[in-house]
């Protein structure tokens, strides 16, 4: 299935830096996905809930 959705593509083709942009931006901004961090949720719903919001927030100011 994701290989049918989703091709994958290699680091020569240069479109992984777009997905790595936003993986550091998500460890740059939410300390919860920062291994070895002191930030973390209590439970899989507020981690969820932390990255709707943060998502949202991000799209808000991307926009404007």
């Amino acid at each position: 299935m994701f290989g049918e959705n989703h091709p994958s593509v290699g680091k020569e083709t240069g479109q992984t830096a777009h997905i790595e942009r936003w993986n550091n931006t998500l460890r740059q901004r939410l300390a919860r996905f920062v291994r070895k961090s002191l930030a973390f949720s209590q439970t899989n719903e507020f981690h969820h809930i932390a990255l709707q919001l943060f998502i949202h927030e991000y799209n808000v100011a991307r926009a404007s």
